[in-house]
């Protein structure tokens, strides 16, 4: 409908197969910026991407005419096929099943695009499954194991 308004922030979040400490930073320029292709190309606006060794944080703006479950998938499809072809080769290079994505309110989305931009600094202090599980806290999801991914440490 051309009068229709909508207004949806998401911060994604999801890990390594295995929680593997494999994405060198040599390697972060040409794989966020194919993140951005993705995401840009399923119809949505990427903000930001950036993560660690281990995972990756995106924010993003929504459209509502494509599934959520589709942005991820491809995104995590197409890097997986991407990491493959141009890094890892014979290795197998895997993302872990599952994802965390939080809804934001405009006002947020400055707050949370700094926090991703400040991944590397942020984990000299704290591992990737204490940042998640403060996360999680926060929205109060942290009751159901379901909602938690496997921590392979």
């Amino acid at each position: 409908m051309a009068d229709t308004y909508c207004q949806i922030y998401l911060h994604l979040v999801f890990a390594v197969k295995h929680r593997s400490r494999v994405l060198l930073p040599e390697w972060d320029s040409a794989l966020y910026k194919y993140m951005f292709g993705i995401i840009d190309g399923k119809q949505n606006k990427a903000f930001i991407v950036n993560g660690c060794l281990d995972h990756v944080h995106i924010l993003f703006s929504h459209n509502p005419s494509t599934l959520i479950s589709d942005v991820v998938r491809d995104v995590k499809n197409n890097s997986t096929n991407y990491l493959n072809r141009n890094i890892f080769r014979s290795k197998g290079f895997a993302w872990q099943e599952g994802y965390g994505i939080f809804s934001l309110s405009k006002k947020e989305v400055p707050r949370v695009y700094r926090y991703i931009q400040e991944q590397k600094e942020h984990h000299r202090s704290f591992n990737f499954r204490e940042e998640y599980v403060k996360m999680m806290e926060e929205e109060d999801l942290l009751g159901p194991k379901k909602y938690t991914f496997d921590w392979f440490e």
